[in-house]
């Protein structure tokens, strides 16, 4: 595959587009915590070599090298001690996409659904983390997973992400916490967790599965995906609303639940941030009416600040 300057696969795709990440420019994903990984990139690891950035001393042993040797140490203590440092890695990166049938939601005409909007993140998540040398892997669910494609950090693979969210369709039932702690299970080597979904799911559930991840030592980053309607409830007449997922209808006077119903929202978000901030990780509300590529600008450049 040919590959232009931009480093763009030179093949176009629907959810990948080459104007956004030229505007995105040469922001980067660094981990907060330390991970592990294979090859040399930005982010620190646990394993010990002897470059970059000094860790720590331990006592001098047959076959070190001299020239690792703390002298200072030696002359303070007569002892031989070589200094240890922590090596930079690569991050490896899961995106967890819900494709649920409530994520097949818009409220406007050729507006992109809750779905698509989370596979252009997921898509330019990927290009920026295999830009900077990272390796990342896509799993797509709703009540169980029906997509894995294991991490990869090569061209051919991006290409191969990309391909999968083009064919991707609305499933059935959410259901976000089963997947979600299967995967903390089967995920066995430190990395970054990017979770893309409504949470329309057991609350409790949902957020035990994220301590999962964060007891097994992942980064957690949570994009909480909103179509507007959602987030502004604008409807003034009488309204049919129908449940995506179990095609139950509802008749409903707009005017008589709308605070009601913004309370409930806001109180629904405003759980779901504390879970978040309560187990260190890191929530992004995601409203469909804002570019994907300006809330990933802002959001990137928040997180930059913040090491």
């Amino acid at each position: 595959m040919t590959r232009l300057d931009t480093g763009v696969p030179s093949t176009r795709y629907r959810y990948l587009d080459p104007e956004t990440l030229v505007r995105l420019g040469n922001v980067s994903i660094v981990a907060r915590q330390v991970v592990e990984g294979f090859i040399s990139g930005l982010h620190r690891s646990p394993h010990h070599g002897f470059s970059v950035e000094f860790s720590e001393h331990r006592p001098y042993t047959p076959g070190d090298e001299p020239r690792h040797v703390d002298w200072v140490a030696y002359a303070k203590t007569d002892r031989y001690y070589v200094k240890q440092y922590e090596q930079e890695t690569n991050l490896r990166c899961y995106v967890l996409l819900d494709s649920s049938a409530s994520m097949n939601y818009s409220s406007r005409p050729g507006a992109m659904t809750k779905l698509e909007y989370g596979s252009f993140l997921a898509a330019t998540l990927a290009y920026l983390m295999t830009r900077q040398q990272d390796v990342v892997g896509l799993v797509a669910f709703d009540h169980q997973v029906r997509l894995h494609l294991p991490p990869g950090g090569s061209p051919a693979h991006l290409n191969e992400m990309c391909r999968r969210l083009e064919t991707l369709k609305a499933g059935e039932v959410t259901r976000v916490a089963k997947p979600l702690h299967d995967l903390a299970e089967m995920i066995k080597r430190r990395g970054l967790i990017v979770l893309i979904s409504d949470l329309y799911d057991d609350e409790g559930e949902v957020v035990r599965a994220i301590r999962h991840f964060r007891h097994k030592r992942h980064g957690v980053i949570l994009f909480h995906v909103f179509d507007p309607a959602e987030l502004e409830f604008p409807f003034r007449k009488l309204t049919q609303f129908v449940d995506l997922e179990t095609d139950e209808r509802y008749q409903v006077d707009p005017k008589a639940i709308r605070r009601q119903y913004l309370a409930d929202l806001h109180a629904f978000i405003a759980r779901y941030k504390k879970a978040c901030s309560d187990s260190d990780s890191e929530y992004v509300l995601a409203d469909t009416s804002v570019p994907y590529d300006f809330l990933l600008r802002s959001y990137l450049a928040r997180r930059q600040q913040m090491r």
